[in-house]
């Protein structure tokens, strides 16, 4: 008769390790654990969080983990414009991830599939989104999705008043979203959070073209303004509608607009002081009165100068935390508000550490943000956006299981 072999791999010993240190350690629940962080107490541990539209995973990266993990899954995308994979339960317990989110969807009258065509002897995949924006990726560069068409490129103030926008609050959005919000509260220990939403700033460009769109900020104010009234419309409608469902079994809802590049703002702060944050205001505050949620705002880049204004728009949490973009050095942002706002990422530095480093370099890495974030609760750890095809799968594992190690309070 053969004997087991005594011999682990080095994924079986990281993985009993990670199993031996929870059972020693974890005294709450995700959900507990989570609102513990978002009320900046201390929890037992650093939550911590997958992603989903955002700081989530790339599928390239997520087939070559499962395969390294010895994981068995379909491979569903989640987000075809950043090709994110939508991470499987397996996945999410052995890295000890707290959070689950709930989805609203595209109305039934959207079609939404994914179009082959054939360009300059090319083969392109194309979606064209609600807004009539166009999304094209290269069949034989399958890594995401750039902008191949803007509507309303060449409109004038005027054309907008008839351009086709969606309707935010059609109910078939919405279908089976608050027994998937009722199941996860009742069956499992996790928080709730909604997808990304509340894009308020980031559709007017994608519909204008960036370029156009900056000139219209100096020669045409007006032009943008009417946009933004638009799309801040349909986000009311979208958020009277979806809340209604979900609003009393969530724990965070996820708004976002980048506003930040990697060496400053992306536009002048007079600009969004003036035109933008009212409508962000406006949104977040709209939110609040129909949830007691936290509120999570993503922007990637360089925004300590607009952090305060965020703030005061009411935002409760801040994500990605680019803590290599100019500014965002992460004991400069603890100290100076770390006590009125959560940083839900910052765990690591995915431009320049998490795909090349070793696996040693991510736990030491991992290790200094954590010690500066984690003091008095007000943390989610998560990597700094996604986690990009071809980043080795052991420094996914080693990020993660960093985490839990360094995450105990």
């Amino acid at each position: 008769m053969a004997l087991p072999s005594l011999i682990q791999t080095d994924s079986q010993v990281i993985e009993n390790q990670a199993k031996q240190h929870m059972a020693q350690k974890e005294t709450m629940t995700s959900r507990q654990r989570v609102l513990k962080a978002l009320n900046h107490q201390i929890p037992d541990r650093i939550p911590i969080d997958l992603g989903g539209f955002q700081t989530g995973i790339h599928k390239d990266a997520y087939i070559a983990l499962l395969n390294y993990l010895d994981i068995d899954d379909q491979v569903t995308i989640m987000d075809p414009v950043q090709q994110l994979a939508q991470p499987c339960e397996q996945l999410l317990q052995r890295f000890g991830v707290d959070i689950r989110y709930v989805f609203a969807h595209g109305p039934e009258s959207f079609e939404g599939a994914i179009e082959q065509n054939t360009r300059a002897g090319r083969l392109w995949h194309d979606l064209k989104d609600e807004f009539g924006v166009v999304w094209s990726m290269p069949d034989d560069r399958q890594l995401y999705m750039d902008i191949s068409h803007h509507p309303l490129a060449e409109a004038t103030i005027d054309d907008l008043a008839d351009y086709p926008f969606p309707k935010g609050n059609d109910p078939t959005r919405f279908t089976g979203i608050r027994d998937e919000a009722l199941r996860l509260r009742r069956q499992t220990p996790y928080a709730i959070s909604t997808g990304i939403g509340g894009v308020v700033y980031e559709i007017c460009w994608y519909m204008r073209g960036l370029e156009k769109w900056f000139i219209d900020m100096i020669e045409n104010p007006p032009f943008c303004e009417a946009l933004l009234d638009r799309t801040l419309a349909f986000w009311m409608d979208y958020y009277d509608a979806f809340l209604a469902e979900i609003g009393d079994l969530v724990d965070v809802v996820m708004i976002g607009d980048d506003i930040g590049g990697q060496s400053g703002l992306l536009f002048g702060p007079n600009f969004y002081r003036r035109v933008v944050k009212p409508r962000q205001k406006k949104l977040v505050q709209h939110i609040k009165s129909l949830t007691s949620a936290k509120i999570w705002y993503h922007t990637c880049g360089s925004v300590m100068d607009l952090i305060d204004e965020l703030l005061d728009n009411g935002i409760d949490i801040l994500n990605p935390v680019q803590i290599s973009a100019a500014g965002m050095e992460p004991r400069e942002l603890k100290n100076r508000y770390g006590e009125r706002l959560v940083f839900w990422g910052g765990g690591i530095d995915t431009q320049h550490v998490l795909p090349f480093a070793s696996p040693d370099e991510i736990r030491r890495h991992v290790r200094a943000n954590i010690e500066i974030f984690k003091p008095g609760g007000g943390y989610v750890f998560n990597n700094v956006h996604n986690i990009q095809a071809g980043v080795p799968p052991e420094n996914i594992v080693a990020l993660f299981d960093a985490a839990r190690e360094f995450g105990f309070y």
